[in-house]
């Protein structure tokens, strides 16, 4: 039912910040281009008015083919499939600009199968336009109930799918949380009322070898703020995180990434593990570095850290050091 790619794509692209540009607005979709997020998702959703839909899919079409997007992920979220928008917006997209478009987002996702609905249309306008099929990637984003009831299936859905996104702000509205602050906790409750709703968005997410990502924070002004909410993700194992301002970029890139001290430590396990392991190191299961005992357990744990930091362009400063018989 789901496309196969023809050649292997990278799923899992660097997406510490994730910066949200009205596809009505030129003038943001300039500037975006500038800024150092990761990602950049040019919405014909919430941030285009109903009249303003069709001639900002052109405008997202133009910016895509002619804009310098050097390093960033290119995204275009569509509007979700309960509206009449939606296939107009996937073939105007990309049949206009498949070749320069990485992944389309899915809004409001809640069940698999609004999963394989876009993935069969994505297949359909790649044959026809002669694009490698399989090649341009689904984020799905969870807003409600049914749809995390529904987030392992739609997680499986499709080998396109790369993300899976929380938002918030719908999915406070979905469930009837008594708070107006998105993000922010409601009052009245103890303890962290998203916890349950983060933590199975990224259970379905590493299943599946996907991404979690989280939503946005819609005070901009308020930077502690969008920091707390931010390492609350990062903490838990989120990816990265929405930028609705570019003066959050920095801060996401920063809180996703790891520190220059974790990812020295984690590069110094691999290669420690790796010597170790060999047959000039003792094919050792596990060994000691300094004063800490190091097996496969620490290199998988090092995998992760070294991971992030390569993929935000960190530079070790230590070296492995090979002891002396």
């Amino acid at each position: 039912m789901t496309s196969t790619p023809a050649s292997p794509v990278n799923r899992l692209r660097p997406r510490r910040s994730c910066l949200a540009v009205p596809g009505s607005n030129p003038r943001f979709l300039e500037k975006a281009q500038g800024l150092a997020a990761d990602q950049v998702f040019l919405d014909l959703e919430d941030a285009c008015a109903p009249l303003a839909k069709p001639e900002a899919r052109h405008t997202i079409v133009k910016f895509l083919n002619e804009g310098d997007w050097t390093g960033k992920t290119r995204v275009v979220r569509v509007n979700d499939w309960t509206t009449h928008w939606t296939y107009r917006d996937v073939v105007t997209v990309v049949e206009g600009a498949g070749q320069n478009l990485d992944c389309i987002m899915l809004p409001k996702v809640q069940d698999a199968q609004q999963i394989v609905a876009l993935d069969l249309l994505l297949t359909q306008i790649e044959k026809t336009m002669g694009f490698e099929v399989g090649k341009i990637g689904i984020e799905a984003q969870i807003e409600n109930a049914q749809g995390l009831v529904n987030v392992n299936a739609i997680a499986q859905a499709s080998q396109r799918v790369e993300t899976i996104i929380f938002g918030p702000a719908d999915f406070m509205a979905s469930i009837n949380m008594k708070s107006l602050v998105v993000g922010e906790q409601p009052p009245g409750y103890p303890a962290d009322a998203y916890h349950h709703i983060l933590m199975s968005i990224l259970m379905a997410a590493r299943a599946n070898n996907l991404q979690a990502i989280d939503g946005p924070y819609l005070q901009i002004r308020n930077p502690e703020g969008y920091k707390a909410v931010a390492q609350r993700a990062a903490a838990l194992g989120f990816d990265g995180k929405w930028v609705l301002h570019p003066d959050q970029v920095a801060a996401a890139n920063e809180i996703f990434s790891p520190s220059q001290e974790d990812f020295d430590h984690a590069e110094l396990i691999l290669d420690a593990y790796d010597y170790y392991t060999s047959e000039a190191g003792g094919k050792k299961g596990s060994a000691m570095l300094g004063d800490e005992m190091i097996d496969e357990a620490s290199r998988k744990m090092a995998l992760v850290i070294s991971g992030k930091g390569r993929a935000a362009g960190m530079q070790r400063t230590s070296k492995f050091e090979i002891p002396e018989a």
